[in-house]
């Protein structure tokens, strides 16, 4: 049985892996490289790396590190990170860069969407989503590293991102951002069933189980950091993946 993609989502800043809770309080937890041999061993599906760093400061992609990834990488990788040119798009497929994801640069820039599009594909051409839920229950999309409100509804955005061009759509959660308590499931239910593209969801995996419950929303992949890098209840820095069986067996 072939079960949906469990993705791999790794945040980087200046050469480092980090990770996040609720889009705050980044710790260091390792060097890519080493991530990317573990998680070749363990025959991941694929890998998506952000760098938070170059999204922040708005600097270009770490073209070096990215070669040295695309070296090492035996799976498809996405990366996203101060991507703002058609330019920087075509130097990352170049590289070897399978998927370039786009968020910030989406909203101020949509023709990049469809100028990435007709470069490689809708299928080479992500947009990621960072939303965060009110405590009124509303959601609204916000770009910056989840600083600036767009004040878009989730549901009309993926949908203009779609008829731009982009081929899959990377929604986070922000509120769910560490805390591995599970998906937002209505999240998740409102934005797939907006559009016809797979919708990767990421923002609160916890356990194997929480994979199923997204899919059973709609959910056409499952992206993951904190199970992925962290162990145990202390948190100790571990890159780990569920095997294969385990994953059928949740999944059947």
């Amino acid at each position: 049985m072939l079960h949906p993609r469990v993705i791999p989502c790794l945040l980087m800043r200046n050469g480092g892996l980090v990770k996040t809770v609720k889009f705050k309080n980044a710790r260091y937890v390792g060097d890519p490289i080493n991530a990317v041999r573990i998680f070749n061993e363990k025959e991941v599906d694929e890998v998506v790396f952000l760098d938070i760093g170059s999204a922040g400061a708005r600097t270009a992609p770490d073209f070096d590190l990215l070669a040295d990834i695309a070296s090492e990488a035996f799976m498809p990788f996405s990366y996203g990170g101060g991507i703002t040119s058609i330019g920087q798009v075509k130097r990352l497929y170049a590289l070897g860069v399978e998927k370039v994801v786009l968020n910030t640069a989406a909203a101020e820039q949509p023709r990049l969407v469809s100028e990435a599009a007709a470069l490689a594909g809708s299928s080479g051409v992500v947009v990621s989503m960072d939303v965060r839920r009110s405590w009124l229950g509303a959601y609204t999309v916000c770009v910056a590293g989840g600083t600036r409100d767009l004040k878009r509804e989730p549901a009309a955005y993926a949908r203009a991102m779609e008829q731009l061009g982009a081929g899959e759509i990377l929604l986070n959660a922000i509120d769910r951002d560490g805390t591995r308590e599970g998906y937002d499931l209505e999240l998740v239910r409102r934005v797939s069933e907006a559009v016809s593209i797979p919708v990767v969801v990421a923002g609160g995996a916890g356990e194997v189980r929480h994979f199923r419950e997204a899919t059973e929303a709609g959910a056409s992949a499952l992206a993951a950091g904190s199970m992925f890098v962290f162990h145990g209840k202390h948190n100790a820095v571990l890159i780990t993946y569920p095997e294969y069986e385990e994953l059928d067996k949740v999944f059947k």
